[in-house]
């Protein structure tokens, strides 16, 4: 019992010291962004700031309209997390209950895209939107990452779940497709909605390298690029990027709280289950 005992207290105490060397970056940086230019710099360096400071705020607010960047960067996640939502449900309910040739092979070909990076796929990507005139628009930077292998895998797995007899009865009753899809298998596939829609908003908000090929007027530009102006040729306002790296983190940190309730329960389920 004493051995078990210690093995339960090592591996907490495995845990919480990985957590912390995880989470200490970021809380470097969130208490960084309160202290003035002269603290940044000391050496040796202190953790707690000696005079708290909201002047970095203040000023990266003021750089380039940051404010607006904020909005174009709520806009463009929740649209995209949307999109993603509702492209992945149905796909994933189409290969997890519906049985048509070549089912598991075009499954297959659809995770076969998680092995090519968006380098590879970027140039003709951006000369098909040049094409169309898409470049320099929210809908460029929208519509090509929209369906994700990842997401239809999630809840293709989750549908699994879902007894067919379920589905049967509601048949029986009378419900169609959409009835089917819309009243059992939406509400019934809630907990990976989430995780998807959390691991959506997450991807879209510190997407950097698609807005920066697409965007290049400085009214549409994404926090992520943003957050790239404080970077200079010569000198970097360190105190200003720390300050509106702290405000970035706020909105992704809002929305797990909220749903991390069902993105733990979503997590288990998709890896167990299929």
């Amino acid at each position: 019992m004493k051995r078990k005992e210690n093995y339960i207290v090592l591996k907490y105490f495995i845990v919480i010291l990985v957590s912390i060397t995880f989470f200490f970056p970021m809380l470097w940086v969130v208490i960084s962004a309160f202290k003035g230019e002269s603290e940044l710099f000391l050496n040796p360096p202190k953790i707690l700031p000696v005079h708290i400071t909201f002047e970095n705020f203040i000023s990266g607010l003021k750089f380039g309209n940051f404010t607006k960047y904020f909005i174009n960067s709520t806009y463009v996640t929740i649209i995209s997390t949307i999109i993603t939502v509702i492209i992945s449900t149905m796909a994933g309910y189409g290969f997890a209950k519906f049985k048509f040739p070549g089912r598991d092979i075009l499954f297959m070909g659809i995770m076969a895209t998680l092995m090519i990076s968006l380098e590879i796929i970027m140039i003709p990507m951006f000369l098909t939107l040049k094409r169309y005139g898409l470049i320099n628009t929210f809908i460029g930077i929208i519509i090509p990452p929209a369906a994700t292998p990842t997401g239809i895998f999630l809840l293709r797995q989750h549908m699994f779940s879902i007894p067919d007899e379920v589905l049967e009865a509601a048949k029986i009753d009378g419900a169609n497709e959409y009835q089917m899809f819309t009243w059992l298998i939406v509400p019934l596939s809630l907990p990976a909605i989430s995780t998807l829609a959390i691991f959506s908003f997450v991807w879209r908000w510190n997407d950097y390298l698609w807005p920066f090929l697409v965007i290049n007027d400085d009214n549409k530009r994404t926090v992520p690029l943003a957050l790239a102006n404080f970077v200079g040729q010569y000198a970097v306002r360190w105190g200003d990027l720390l300050a509106m790296t702290t405000l970035s983190i706020i909105p992704t940190l809002i929305i797990f709280l909220i749903f991390q309730k069902y993105f733990i329960k979503g997590i288990s389920i998709t890896g167990l289950t299929g």
